[in-house]
Order: C-alpha cells, then structure tokens, then sequence
C-alpha cells in the first residue's frame, strides 16, 4: 500500500528546470457600497426596458420623486417580499408623488412571470447588462458561504424631482424596509 508523501519528503523532492509561471494577482472587486451615489449628488441617467413593455428614463421622470430598489433576483424570499412590500404600498407612493422602480439583471420575461405570479403593482427594470447597476455601485462581489461571486447587493435610492440622490439604503435588509422608504419620500 503506497503512502502519501509528508511534508518532509514533499519539500526534498528535487526541483524541476521549469520555471513557474507568476501571474499577477487579479484586483479583488470593490466592495458594492463604495461606488453607491451620495446624497446630493446627481442621479446617474438610466433607460431601461420594464415589464410592461415601455423603456423607462431617468429623464422622463423629471419633477417626480424615483424610488429605484435593487434587488438580486425574481422569485427568491427575499426578492418576493420586498417587491411585495413596494406593492402594497404602491397608491401611497403614488399619492406623495413618488415612482416605485424595481431594478435587477433578471430579463424583462422574468420580470413579467414575477409580476404576475406574485401580483405585483410596481413595475420592474430590466439591466441585462449591468451598466445601471455599475453606475449606482450595487454590482459587486459578495460572498455566501465562504463562495465568492458578482452579484447585486440590495440598496435603495431615493431620487428627488430634480434628479438629485435625497437618500441611499445600502444593504438593505427587507423588513419594514417599503414603509421607511415611504416615510423619507413624504418627507421630501
């Protein structure tokens, strides 16, 4: 029965002529939060195609109060809830004056099977491409379990009528969340 070498016979092993390739190490991915709109700041501009078909622009939007939420994916507990939460809540955003936008990766298809199966009121954007999501510093790396991978960190921002950052959520954490960011719109 053959025997794994030990630590000491490993390291008397003789060294072959080959040189070891060294490569530079990749540049770890800034954390999601660093890159994320500060309150004053203006808006980054976006147009991104929604779940009922129309492209939706930051621009277009001008004189409303834009509540873009950033969320992981359609259909996961986390995702639901929220999107839940915004809807339920959706006639009083209306009422003080404010957009309800939910943003991921996730297709527009995705986003209307979502829409539907959850009966959903606040309508979903669309960034296959991840540049909105980049330009509002919620892409980046996360870690679960140990496993690191990109993805979208959950986070908030409240947008004034003038395109203006009023506030940012970052790394939210879903409970109550719809009621406090309805609190911070009336009070625009």
């Amino acid at each position: 029965m053959a025997t794994a070498p030990t630590r000491k016979t490993a390291k008397a092993a003789p060294k072959t002529a080959a040189k070891a390739v060294v490569r530079p190490r990749a540049k770890a991915a800034a954390p999601a939060d660093s890159a994320l709109p500060a309150a004053g700041a203006k808006a980054p501009a976006f147009k991104l195609p929604a779940d009922d078909g129309s492209a939706v622009t930051l621009k277009q939007l001008a004189g409303k109060k834009v509540v873009l939420y950033f969320y992981p994916k359609d259909d996961t507990p986390g995702c639901t809830t929220e999107a839940i939460a915004f809807s339920a809540l959706k006639k009083k955003f209306d009422a003080a004056g404010a957009v309800v936008l939910g943003v991921s990766k996730d297709t527009v298809e995705k986003h209307c099977k979502f829409r539907d199966k959850h009966g959903l009121t606040v309508r979903l954007l669309s960034d296959e491409d991840g540049k909105t999501l980049e330009a509002y510093g919620v892409w980046g790396e996360k870690s679960l379990y140990g496993r690191k991978f990109m993805g979208i960190t959950r986070t908030t921002v409240l947008i004034d009528g003038k395109g203006m950052v009023s506030k940012v959520w970052p790394k939210v954490k879903v409970k109550d969340h719809a009621e406090e960011v309805l609190a911070a719109v009336k009070e625009l």
